[in-house]
């Protein structure tokens, strides 16, 4: 049995938004855990590695509120890879894109029937795909939004003005965002020894005989416990969320680390725990 946080899940609208992309399993309800750990540390971090970075909320979080000098986020979706390199090394080219379009579903299907013709082509159809289609999903057979909010339709999440913003803003700051399409696992063991370096973990969901994550996510298997063996072996400073499986609990006791529950309310407006893994106690 783990003890629940003494930090309530957030309402994440009270939270800075930083990503353009809307993103399954997003984690902007974990952002005060994520201050309350690398905020008393003794010297800030000057590396927070994202091994599955996707929408990079933590990441970006982490330049933004300078709880890290520097991110390295790194990303197995070719797709996402695509926006990232985009936003990161093309971000004027993108927001003249966001500005200049029209999310009607008539644009949308065909942007989705071409096949990109570079990387800025790429990485506009990914953002433009994920903030048009149900939930932000981009796994091969996503469908795109029908009514979504205030009867907008696929209109519904785009919202230009906020996107241009938050693209400005990561360009901004792209001296301190590194991006590294691969593996995040050889990646993760490949920096974990560099000194002040800490790890941010919140891996596909695809634990406890659920399979949630073929659904939303490209790539979705995982070998758990090679991931929590890393960690290990390592000794790095880290953070990690997971759904609250048996397998993920019995992880958790056989390599000693300290966990706590955070009750999250799903779409079905259901309490469901998820648990914050760390290597030291924390939260409580």
């Amino acid at each position: 049995m783990f003890s629940v946080s003494s930090i309530p899940a957030v309402n994440v609208a009270t939270v800075p938004q930083r990503s353009p992309l809307r993103y399954p399993g997003g984690k902007t309800w974990l952002i005060p855990h994520i201050r309350a750990w690398l905020e008393p540390m003794p010297t800030r971090p000057k590396l927070l590695v994202e091994p599955f970075c996707g929408g990079a909320t933590v990441s970006l979080t982490a330049v933004f509120e300078r709880l890290a000098e520097r991110c390295l986020m790194v990303e197995l979706d070719h797709d996402v890879a695509a926006f990232w390199h985009c936003a990161l090394r093309h971000g004027e080219e993108l927001r003249g894109l966001v500005e200049g379009f029209e999310p009607t579903r008539a644009n949308v299907y065909a942007l989705a029937s071409e096949a990109p013709r570079d990387l800025v082509a790429h990485g506009w159809r990914t953002l433009v795909l994920n903030r048009t289609r149900r939930g932000g999903i981009l796994a091969p057979g996503a469908s795109l939004s029908r009514v979504g909010e205030n009867n907008k339709g696929v209109a519904s999440r785009w919202y230009p003005k906020t996107l241009v913003k938050r693209l400005a803003d990561i360009e901004g700051q792209s001296d301190r965002i590194a991006f590294c399409e691969g593996d995040g696992m050889a990646v993760l063991a490949t920096v974990a020894d560099l000194p002040g370096t800490v790890a941010f973990v919140d891996p596909p969901y695809t634990a406890g005989g659920k399979r949630a994550g073929k659904r939303l996510y490209t790539h979705h298997s995982l070998d758990h416990r090679a991931l929590f063996k890393t960690l290990a072996e390592t000794g790095i400073d880290f953070l990690m969320t997971y759904d609250r499986a048996p397998e993920i609990v019995d992880l958790v006791n056989e390599f000693g680390f300290s966990a706590v529950e955070v009750l999250m309310k799903n779409t079905h407006h259901r309490k469901v725990p998820e648990l914050v893994i760390s290597r030291r106690r924390l939260f409580v």
